[in-house]
């Protein structure tokens, strides 16, 4: 692993349960703006998903983006969160 996708990983754990952000926003907190791209490489290779929650991260426009195990279950990952956090607050 690289000290970038180390970077990557450690911003993606800010991100609440619940919530998304997109790759422009972690490649910003890196002070590297350019870097969405590298960002979204760095975390298709993420080898403790969902653990490290890199499908909190999504495109700019808010499309889902990619995930290396597919859309549908970075669908149903994020849908679960959100669901855990309606429960939590009834």
């Amino acid at each position: 692993m690289t000290k970038f996708e180390k970077a990557v990983y450690g911003v993606v754990m800010e991100i609440p349960l619940g919530q998304t952000r997109s790759y422009g926003w972690v490649a910003r907190r890196l002070h590297r703006p350019q870097s969405a791209r590298a960002v979204g490489n760095a975390l298709n290779k993420n080898p403790y998903a969902p653990f490290i929650p890199c499908h909190r991260v999504i495109a700019s426009d808010g499309s889902l983006g990619g995930y290396s195990v597919g859309l549908r279950k970075k669908m149903e990952l994020l849908r679960r969160e959100q669901e855990a956090i309606r429960q939590k607050n009834l």
